[in-house]
């Protein structure tokens, strides 16, 4: 079974979200659900920056990547917060508070862990084993 794990610390910053992103497709390249895991991992990171203290001044968030056997594990650790991440109702009137239904919609599993202090979103894919060997 093959399995690896990738960190890196980014600045809370929105230009960061973009940094996240290339971070994610320099990594997993040949992940048949790239698209899905850069989607998860901007909008994750997207909700760092804006609703934690990750995007004060100084803040920070980090990325983690962990591939084990046919699953990809993605994380976004952010720096705690008044407020919980949690699903919203969607609402056709607002045009926010649709990115974390996205990230239940296109992971197989995903939560939260921690507390006011710092907060941990995770979201897991699964691929089939064959189409994640590398060329």
């Amino acid at each position: 079974m093959s399995s690896w794990r990738m960190t890196r610390v980014f600045l809370g910053s929105p230009i960061s979200v973009l940094e996240a992103r290339r971070f994610v497709t320099a990594f997993l390249p040949t992940w048949p659900g790239l698209d899905d895991a850069v989607l998860i991992v901007s909008e994750l990171a997207t909700n760092a920056v804006r609703h934690t203290n990750s995007g004060r001044p100084g803040g920070r968030f980090i990325v983690s990547l962990e591939v084990v056997g046919s699953a990809l594990a993605l994380a976004v650790q952010d720096e705690g917060g008044p407020r919980t991440p949690r699903l919203l109702p969607l609402s056709p009137s607002e045009m926010g508070g649709r990115g974390l239904a996205l990230v239940s919609n296109l992971s197989a599993k995903w939560g939260v862990a921690g507390d006011d202090n710092g907060r941990t979103v995770w979201a897991v894919l699964e691929a089939t084993p064959l189409a994640m060997v590398r060329p």
